[in-house]
């Protein structure tokens, strides 16, 4: 049987920057074993299978698949997908809405579709959890992580935690802009502290120090594969609500800047609000569709 797919470049409209993600349209059938498989021969951070949704009042289930595991949130993927659905429904000649509705393993998770001048440029996703900070890590460990030096490791704001809003991440502030440029992944240090209360990856970031700058943070993020993801929709966005909570902000904007280092340059934007007194997350960008097939299974 043909299956059909699209690769998207998520949090960019430029092709071949931004972070992609494949997207298997027609995953109806397919066993666990063969998604995971799928997800090997791509080789991408992610791969996402469409399903019909479980209620028909959502749009899809969506399951999401990195080299190694399936996991049950992530932030590019799901815009990567509803980009590449609200696409092929213009083709198609049917009405977009403006947001689509994913079931996935964290919850449900609702989409906005992003339009300039009534054309679909990308999407922004709401997270499905409230911010949970876990637990420290001294920096020393982390900086060994990175194969960075201790005094590269920053705690001006927040000490070197696990912190989620769907998919955990080790979180790390760092000194410098030159020090987020010289990390490393080291895989003995990763071994030593990760796996931690769920996270396997290190999200390092830096505020940006000029004003007249074009964002507001620069990041990085290192798996446990020992690559680096070029765009992190929701550990941009655990960082987002993390800082807010910090502050004691109600809301919150934030332009991040991520994968400049590995030339693959993202643009993700977050929004926090907490003005209803439950905070609210999101998180978006643009996207692009690159290549389109189909493979046999």
């Amino acid at each position: 049987m043909k299956r059909r797919y699209a690769i998207a470049d998520v949090f960019t409209d430029t092709p071949f920057l931004g972070n992609p993600v494949a997207v298997v349209l027609d995953a109806e059938g397919m066993s666990t074993e063969q998604m995971q498989r799928i997800a090997v021969e791509f080789g991408y951070s992610e791969t996402t299978f469409v399903l019909p949704p479980d209620k028909a009042e959502n749009t899809a289930r969506v399951r999401i698949f990195t080299p190694s595991r399936e996991i049950p949130f992530a932030g590019h993927p799901n815009v990567g997908t509803a980009y590449v659905l609200a696409q092929y429904a213009v083709l198609a000649g049917d009405v977009v809405p403006d947001t689509l509705r994913f079931e996935e393993i964290a919850g449900l998770v609702p989409i906005a579709i992003l339009k300039d001048d009534g054309k679909v440029t990308g999407a922004e996703l709401l997270v499905p959890e409230a911010l949970s900070c876990r637990s420290e890590v001294s920096p020393a460990k982390v900086a060994a992580c990175l194969s960075l030096g201790v005094e590269e490791i920053s705690t001006k704001t927040h000490n070197p935690l696990v912190a989620s809003v769907g998919l955990p991440f080790l979180v790390v502030e760092l000194a410098s802009r030159e020090a987020l440029r010289q990390c490393v992944p080291n895989l003995q240090g990763f071994r030593d502290i990760l796996p931690l209360d769920g996270a396997v990856s290190v999200y390092a970031w830096v505020a940006e120090t000029d004003p007249d700058a074009q964002c507001d943070l620069h990041a990085r993020m290192f798996t446990p594969r020992m690559t680096e993801d070029p765009a992190t929709g929701s550990a941009t966005a655990a960082v987002t609500a993390l800082l807010a909570t910090l502050q004691n902000k109600t809301t919150l904007a934030l332009h991040i800047h991520q994968g400049v280092d590995m030339g693959r340059a993202s643009s993700l934007y977050t929004h926090y609000d907490a003005t209803s007194g439950e905070p609210l997350v999101r998180v978006g960008g643009k996207s692009v569709i690159t290549m389109e097939g189909t493979f046999s299974l």
